[in-house]
């Protein structure tokens, strides 16, 4: 059973009354799932966007991650009471580690006994990682047991299908979410889904979220826009073919768009 909804609306890069619109849309047309994260430095946004919507917090499946100066004991409690405080929430839905960070020094164990503890005191219903290679979310399940760890929030798009990291975590039953299905708008005018696109009489990002969803991860697509924001939602109505599952796969070239140096895994 997944534990992420299949579609939320992501909030990278956006910030002040962009987000905010685009919450209050996002929600105003039919989405319930909220991503965002302490290093976007829009909790606050978020959260007047979601009093202000007039949907029930109940109703909502909020997401946030914790940044790596929060990630040692005396610092992740704290910084989730701050982050719910911005959301104004008294717990989230969805806590993820957001970066490995391996040279900061702190194990996995380490970070994820911490985010465990604020799963216990009612902070987060649920745990996660995020950007975490095999060997580590291996790392993660050793140190808190499978059954806490809801996701691995990843780069996943046609052009980088992760295949060996996806394929992984769905053995292990961890949700995959999928951020960057677009790959920044590359994948946009591409021929193959613009071919696949024209069968379906849809446009290539509805067939590029289709596809994710089709292989069984959640998206959290982000647009400041109403009509695409409604697009995007419409791609869980989109049911590819086998052959066009077959022609996207043969677009990996794994074309990574986001690779921190300092945060990020070696990839497998």
């Amino acid at each position: 059973m997944m534990i992420v909804p299949k579609f939320g609306v992501g909030t990278f890069r956006l910030s002040g009354q962009t987000v905010i619109d685009s919450i209050k849309t996002a929600l105003n047309v039919g989405y319930r799932a909220v991503d965002t994260a302490q290093i976007y430095g829009n909790e606050a946004e978020v959260g007047q966007a979601i009093s202000e919507s007039g949907v029930n917090r109940n109703e909502l499946f909020v997401t946030t991650k914790i940044w790596t100066d929060h990630y040692r004991h005396a610092q992740l409690i704290p910084g989730l009471k701050e982050s719910l405080r911005k959301l104004r929430t008294d717990a989230v839905d969805l806590t993820l580690i957001h970066w490995p960070a391996p040279q900061l020094g702190i194990s996995v164990e380490e970070m994820m006994q911490n985010l465990l503890e604020a799963k216990q005191q009612g902070l987060t219903q649920h745990i996660g990682v995020s950007n975490f290679n095999i060997a580590l979310t291996q790392q993660a399940i050793d140190a808190v047991g499978k059954q806490h760890i809801a996701t691995n929030q990843i780069e996943l798009s046609p052009y980088l299908q992760n295949l060996k990291l996806a394929d992984f975590l769905q053995t292990q039953q961890i949700d995959v979410t999928s951020y960057m299905t677009l790959a920044y708008g590359k994948v946009l005018n591409d021929p193959v889904l613009t071919e696949i696109a024209e069968n379906h009489q849809a446009s290539v990002a509805q067939i590029a979220l289709a596809w994710a969803l089709q292989k069984g991860f959640s998206v959290i697509p982000s647009s400041t826009r109403r009509e695409h924001l409604i697009a995007n939602l419409k791609a869980q109505d989109i049911q590819l073919n086998e052959a066009e599952m077959e022609m996207i796969k043969a677009l990996e070239r794994n074309g990574r768009e986001v690779d921190p140096e300092n945060l990020a895994p070696e990839w497998d």
